[in-house]
């Protein structure tokens, strides 16, 4: 039964490989320096190369961004505020820094394009649908939708991506090829637009009917916020940590290696 529960769980089957390895690579290692040096200096030097390797592994993730790696970037929520439904609540929301003029007592069409022309018009970009970034914010926008029950799959359509900011600094002579030693971001916001669709009847063994957007209903917004994420994060301190473990145990090699030949050349005077 062990046997069987060892093939058909993958957790207790990872678990196993990941232990064979670690005694069979490291182990033999240790195994053959211990036949030559003895078992504690064997083992601080397979230990140290160990590290060493890590710190190696460490940096190639590091600069790559692969391996081990954290959070991805990602459009984020912003609590409270994400979902808009109304033109007043972009401007209470941050979206906007001030209303657009002539918003009121304007109809659903003309207001669509009164509050795009606003977002311009305060910096905003208008991100095209060919655009890898539009399909990131619409799947984000989506989820968050779905998730607060505002709108369900099939009941809206994405019609527009307005984005902003997230540009890094400090850059040097303001040259964006110049930009490596720009570690900061400003906050990246992007807005996307989600326009109700007309309620489709569906006639059993006919082919539902294309959607319509809802040119007189109220266009609903998703305010989010760029998540920059912690891809390299685990790299870091892998590199980091196992660099400062590697010259520790750099410098007890050599520490016991000065104290051997001390103690020798005082038993050869002493002789």
């Amino acid at each position: 039964m062990s046997l069987l529960a060892i093939g058909w769980e993958p957790e207790i089957r990872g678990l196993l490989t990941v232990v064979m390895g670690v005694v069979v690579l490291m182990g033999s290692v240790y195994m053959i320096l211990a036949t030559n040096i003895g078992s504690r200096l064997s083992f601080l030097v397979s230990l140290t190369g160990l590290m060493g390797w890590m710190v190696l592994m460490g940096m190639t993730w590091w600069i790559y961004g692969i391996g081990l790696k954290g959070p991805e970037p990602s459009w984020v929520a912003i609590p409270g505020v994400t979902i808009i439904q109304d033109v007043p609540s972009l401007r209470s929301a941050g979206a906007l820094e001030s209303l657009p003029e002539g918003y009121e007592g304007a109809s659903p069409s003309e207001l669509n394009e009164i509050v795009a022309d606003q977002f311009l018009n305060e910096g905003y970009i208008q991100i095209g649908q060919d655009d890898p970034a539009y399909g990131q914010a619409q799947a984000a926008a989506s989820e968050f939708l779905e998730e607060d029950g505002a709108l369900t799959a099939g009941q809206y359509e994405v019609t527009d991506v307005f984005d902003v900011g997230g540009e890094r600094y400090p850059l040097i002579a303001n040259n964006e090829s110049l930009d490596f030693v720009a570690f900061f971001h400003k906050p990246h916001y992007t807005v996307v637009e989600v326009s109700p669709l007309v309620p489709v009847r569906t006639e059993p063994g006919r082919a539902p009917a294309k959607a319509e957007i809802d040119e007189e209903a109220q266009k609903q917004y998703v305010y989010m916020i760029r998540d920059l994420g912690a891809k390299r994060q685990p790299a870091v301190v892998l590199t980091i940590g196992g660099g400062a473990i590697f010259l520790a145990l750099c410098y007890l090699l050599h520490r016991r290696e000065r104290i051997l030949r001390q103690n020798l050349s005082s038993a050869v005077a002493t002789a």
